[in-house]
């Protein structure tokens, strides 16, 4: 049974910085890609990053691009991400994904963690 487990989130300050965690049990991550997608109450879940698992291939929204850093380990099957400069409006529950094509659509998705919640006070 393939899942994925988030970690790292938190309380933090506006300016501050947090690295998030996405481990993988059950599937071998290196044949795939991960995103990284949050929500915000009230709103659409949002792409934020992805990472194909062989090669060096990543992407970002625009809106991220520049504060956040997607990188991964795959001895580990692990997948991270680093985000700088957090504001009051990154506050919201982040996920990691699985999907087999690059894409920035959730859709695309098929396996998703269960959140870590991330707060940024201002």
């Amino acid at each position: 049974q393939v899942r994925l487990v988030e970690s790292g989130g938190g309380l933090v300050q506006a300016g501050g910085s947090l690295r998030l965690s996405c481990a993988a049990s059950g599937r071998t991550l290196s044949a795939y890609v991960m995103g990284w997608f949050r929500q915000a109450p009230g709103k659409e879940r949002e792409f934020l990053a992805g990472i194909k698992m062989s090669g060096s291939s990543t992407f970002y929204a625009e809106s991220v691009k520049g504060r956040l850093t997607i990188a991964r380990d795959n001895a580990n099957n692990t997948v991270y991400l680093e985000m700088n400069s957090l504001r009051p409006e990154d506050t919201a529950v982040y996920y990691c994904a699985s999907s087999r094509v690059l894409s920035v659509v959730k859709a695309s998705y098929d396996i998703w963690g269960q959140g870590t919640q991330v707060t940024v006070s201002s």
